[in-house]
């Protein structure tokens, strides 16, 4: 896509985020701290080799940023084009699918101990702001 509406209740508009629910919350329904999944455009690059590929990694947006836990700490926020969104705390691993598609090494590297302080496999947030962003567009540290 070239640009997408993200929204605080419905999380990225068109996604399934909000309908699909989570097994982390206790009555099944979205869990608002993975509103959300990011991954860092230069190791999705590494991985996936071709940027056709880039969408079987699940997330939702790709940036060119520093996600370590050192840099985006749970509670950071982070302007997007228009809207603004908030690092949680939330973990976000490889899954069977990132395995299946990416490989053991890949997961191996994204779950190392390295890996998860630079939040490899990439971080979940939540929208506080609505807002439009675009690829290519802005990202600052608020």
């Amino acid at each position: 896509m070239e640009e997408a509406h993200l929204d605080p209740s419905e999380g990225l508009v068109g996604d399934n985020w909000k309908t699909r629910g989570s097994s982390h919350t206790p009555d099944g329904s979205a869990n608002p701290d993975a509103q959300l999944t990011i991954m860092n455009s230069r190791l999705i690059a590494l991985l996936a080799r071709h940027k056709e590929r880039w969408s079987l990694a699940g997330d939702q947006l790709f940036i060119d940023l520093d996600l370590s836990a050192d840099n985006l700490p749970p509670g950071t926020r982070l302007a997007l084009d228009s809207a603004v969104i908030e690092v949680t705390g939330e973990p976000h691993t490889g899954c069977k699918k990132f395995l299946e598609r990416f490989g053991v090494d890949a997961v191996k590297l994204v779950n190392s101990a390295v890996g998860r302080q630079l939040n490899l496999r990439g971080i979940n947030a939540k929208i506080v702001q609505a807002g439009v962003v675009r690829v290519g567009g802005a990202v600052e540290k608020l």
